[in-house]
Order: structure tokens, then sequence, then C-alpha cells
């Protein structure tokens, strides 16, 4: 089997779980947008996901993203999810159209600064950790705080809230947790509805608990 036919079978059995777990879950398939995570992978398994019509693709390295965004066409959506350092942001934000782990209000500013054109979408990242923090992501008891002072900043338009399921509690756990969170952050900031939440190996949970946005690697592109 070609590569090209390995990413294509893999696309395809990923595309039908997502579409068997949304019906399941009594929701729309096409309210559910994929994002296929690209980090350590070469340009052409890029070049074949955009031939098999993806256009969402996340990175977490700023100087990785650079090279590949300059060989690869305009019209992707790249989405930025790494743990973020000041001195890489501004860079960020030159290639990110959206960036889903921004988990302090100096990280916003910095976006906020930096742009100029139409609204630069982000998600909130909240921890589901225990302590809170340890792995990035705002404390979930500061998190209200920080979205109201966000949505204060120009040039910024909050989506919702993006997590990880931590690797110490069982995942359906954490998930309940992160519609908990979820609903009390919606009653508060209604058009902030959209849930960057999902990977690999508990995509199919993450949709029955809400998720809107999923980020999968090696279900599609194999292990790195």
């Amino acid at each position: 089997m070609s590569r090209s036919e390995e990413i294509a079978a893999n696309l395809n059995d990923v595309k039908g779980k997502i579409a068997s777990a949304a019906l399941k879950a009594g929701r729309d398939k096409d309210d559910i947008t994929l994002i296929v995570v690209t980090k350590t992978f070469p340009i052409s398994d890029l070049e074949i996901l955009y031939s098999l019509g993806i256009r969402e693709f996340g990175e977490n390295r700023d100087q990785e993203a650079i090279e590949k965004v300059d060989q690869l066409p305009a019209d992707i959506n790249w989405s930025f999810q790494g743990g973020i350092q000041s001195n890489k942001l501004k860079s960020i934000t030159t290639w990110a159209g959206c960036i889903h782990s921004v988990d302090k209000l100096k990280y916003a500013q910095i976006i906020s600064e930096q742009n100029t054109g139409k609204p630069k979408p982000i998600f909130i990242q909240v921890s589901l950790d225990q302590p809170p923090e340890s792995r990035g992501g705002v404390d979930p008891k500061n998190l209200i705080e920080l979205a109201a002072d966000i949505t204060k900043l120009p040039g910024i338009s909050l989506q919702g809230l993006m997590a990880v399921a931590p690797l110490d509690i069982p995942t359906k756990e954490a998930f309940l947790k992160l519609k908990e969170i979820q609903a009390g952050f919606t009653a508060v900031f209604k058009d902030a509805k959209y849930l960057s939440a999902g990977m690999s190996g508990d995509y199919e949970m993450a949709i029955s608990y809400g998720a809107t946005h999923l980020r999968i690697g090696s279900s599609i592109l194999g292990k790195r």
C-alpha cells in the first residue's frame, strides 16, 4: 500500500467514526471540524492530505510550521495548539489562523497587539489536571476572570475552550468535568460556544461530550 493509499484509508476511517459518533450523540457531523495534526510529519504527507480535501492543519512548533506554510497552498487554515512561549508568539500570529492554547492574559495581549486585520480566533485552554495548570491550561476557578479580561482586548475573537484529557484520570471523568466547566462558561460567554477537545485516542468520546473541533494526528498519519 502506498503512503497516499494509507493516509486516504486512515482518513476515511476517522471520518466514518466521527460521523457515527455524531449520529449516536444526536449531532450533525458537519458541525464538527477535523483538524489534522501534522507536527513532525513531512511536507509530502501534508500534500497528500491537501489532495484529499483537508484544509485544516494543526502544528505545535513555530519554526516547523513556518517552513510548511511557505511550501503549501494559501487556502489552508493553520491552527497552533502547542504550549505557548512569549518569544515565539509574535511569529505564531503571522501564520496561525487560530490559536488553541491561550492560557494567560499576557498571551492574549501579545496576540491583540500583533493583530491589525480581522479578529484572530483563539481558544482558552482550561486545565483538567490535578493540580491545575501542571501541564498548561488555566485553573478552572480563574477561567471566567481570564475570559472577561480577554474579551476586552481588540483584535481577538474568543471561540470557546480547549482542553487535553489528562493521563492520570479516566477520560470519561475528564470530559464530564470539561462539559460542566463549559456549561458554566457559556452561560456567561454565550458566543464562545466552541470546544476544541478530542485527539486520536479519545475523539469519539469527545464528540459525545460536545467537542466541536477535533485535533487528530496519529489515527490518520500513523505513529511518529
